[in-house]
């Protein structure tokens, strides 16, 4: 769709990232009775892979994304220099391309608008290419390249798809082989077989900057692939990208309460602190807010979830501060490889933001895997609001 003169509608999402993309599928499926715009300049989803595990997602949210999975695999593994093990989990992993589909197909014609917003008010966006979008509600999920209001480190990473003649032999993900040799920080090799010939590669670092040379990383990925013996014939997709891992910030300075149009996503800083990860968060919000898009307070609705949100990862931000204040960055693989011998239970609510009591005192239990005078101090630094 081109961008309108002065056209009105009940809902105008700002964004068509995964957290945008995911309301405009949840609303079209829910409230049909809706006028609902979605306005991003670019291709929908953009370029990426999200991947996630099944106790990731409520039974009752998986409605949401079950149409959008295109791979999916009963087991996992990983892999560090002393510990190796199978986690019997299910992955699965949906692509930009089917997100968009979705959304292409969800939304009657002429409802995506395709132009980039240069001002967003709680009832209205004006549009780059003139023209003013009116709305009962305007819910903006365009997300944040920084956050200067926070305290972060790093998750960096190059993923390239390959096609390796005559298969690679990877039969199920290696959601972290942090066997290879570590270098800027905490690193590790990600894989999601696709099929026989066809493994996404994925080199990943939690890093103390945000700096990412994507020539640089991606010759670590041809060399990874060359160690394993695999003779690649194409690379058929390549993303990079960069998340925040939160040590400390202020929720009021992420989202001032003077700010008054509903956010969502990452712009709402509703992630997970310790993986920088959003598709549990998106899925859950998204599927909330049929339920909530008639209110007139929906701003202050959506804002209270998010701080709530922010609350509940108080521990998790705890645990960033840890990873980058307490171990030496060769050693922080130290931290992920003790985390993974602990129970599968444990491990799947705490990717899915989830962690009971019990789960964050036996993550905390015994000796850390870092020095304890850095580790205390730490604690004592850490802004525990």
């Amino acid at each position: 769709m081109t961008a309108p003169g002065n056209e009105k509608c009940d809902i105008a999402i700002v964004g068509g990232g995964l957290a945008g993309g995911l309301a405009a599928l949840a609303l079209a499926a829910k409230r049909p009775d809706l006028d609902i715009r979605l306005v991003e300049p670019g291709l929908i989803g953009g370029n990426h892979i999200w991947s996630f595990f099944d106790s990731d997602i409520a039974k009752t949210d998986r409605w949401l994304v079950a149409p959008l999975v295109r791979h999916y695999w009963g087991r996992y593994d990983v892999a560090f220099p002393s510990h190796r093990r199978t986690m019997r989990m299910g992955y699965k992993s949906i692509t930009s391309e089917a997100l968009a589909e979705a959304v292409a197909a969800a939304l009657p014609e002429g409802r995506i608008v395709a132009d980039k917003a240069k001002h967003v008010a709680p009832d209205h966006v004006l549009l780059s290419r003139g023209g003013r979008l009116s709305a009962r509600h305007v819910i903006d999920a365009r997300g944040t390249g920084k956050f200067p209001s926070l305290d972060c480190g790093w998750q960096k990473f190059v993923g390239r798809a390959l096609t390796v003649k005559g298969g690679h032999g990877v039969e199920h993900p290696v959601v972290m082989d942090a066997s290879v040799e570590q270098l800027d920080g905490y690193r590790f090799v990600y894989l999601l077989p696709f099929d026989a010939e066809t493994i996404f590669v994925e080199d990943t670092y939690y890093s103390d900057d945000a700096d990412l040379d994507v020539a640089v990383v991606g010759e670590r990925i041809a060399a990874y692939a060359a160690a394993q013996g695999w003779d690649v014939s194409a690379e058929t997709r390549e993303e990079a990208g960069v998340l925040p891992v939160v040590i400390a910030g202020d929720f009021d300075r992420l989202w001032p309460a003077s700010d008054r149009t509903a956010r969502i996503g990452a712009r709402a800083g509703i992630f997970h602190a310790t993986t920088g990860y959003s598709l549990p968060d998106a899925v859950r919000t998204a599927a909330a807010l049929p339920a909530l898009v008639d209110r007139s307070d929906l701003p202050a609705l959506v804002r209270a979830r998010a701080a709530a949100a922010w609350r509940r990862q108080r521990f998790y931000r705890m645990l960033g501060a840890m990873l980058f204040r307490a171990a030496e960055p060769d050693e922080r693989y130290r931290v992920f490889e003790r985390f993974y011998r602990l129970a599968p239970g444990l491990i799947a609510r705490f990717y899915a933001g989830r962690s009971r009591a019990a789960d964050k005192l036996r993550i905390l239990a015994g000796k850390p895997p870092v020095r304890v005078g850095r580790a205390m101090a730490a604690l004592r630094s850490f802004d525990w609001k």
